[in-house]
């Protein structure tokens, strides 16, 4: 994969501010004309540093005011089992991030739920179905006091 060089940068870091920016409004901001501005962008989303394109919503106003951190330990550490498990993470709308850890955990789920009820739900419902499961602990968000998608890009 190339480097990036400072227009390259300038663009993501843009991109990551207003998605919706125009290509010409782009153009303008980093100093290219049009045309060349529309083949770096296409160039970098074909090399995968640009994944895809989408809205940031309020979770409260789209009934998912309810959000957890879930830490999971498993019971067994096998391929297999490491694979079910991610297979049976991604089925569940409710997972909205699942990272795979080192340390006392193996994996920190990030979950939206409507309230109290939806998300005991699907603990008991889901969660607890998966195979291999051992110790689940939760902890819920109060409030968010940042809340980043932009990457530092240097």
């Amino acid at each position: 994969m190339e480097t990036l060089d400072a227009i390259d940068r300038t663009i993501l870091t843009t991109l990551q501010e207003n998605g919706r920016i125009t290509n010409k409004e782009l153009s303008e901001k980093v100093g290219l004309s049009p045309p060349p501005m529309l083949e770096r962008v296409k160039k970098l989303e074909r090399q995968g540093y640009i994944k895809k394109y989408v809205a940031l919503l309020d979770a409260e106003k789209v009934g998912c005011g309810t959000m957890a951190f879930v830490s999971v330990s498993m019971a067994e550490h096998s391929a297999k089992s490491i694979e079910d498990f991610r297979q049976d993470v991604e089925r569940f709308p409710e997972v909205l991030e699942c990272y795979h850890l080192a340390g006392n955990e193996d994996y920190l789920l990030k979950v939206a739920t409507k309230n109290m009820n939806e998300y005991e739900s699907f603990i008991v419902d889901k969660l607890t179905t998966v195979k291999n499961l051992g110790k689940v602990r939760t902890a819920f968000v109060l409030s968010t006091v940042k809340h980043e998608t932009k990457l530092p890009i240097s």
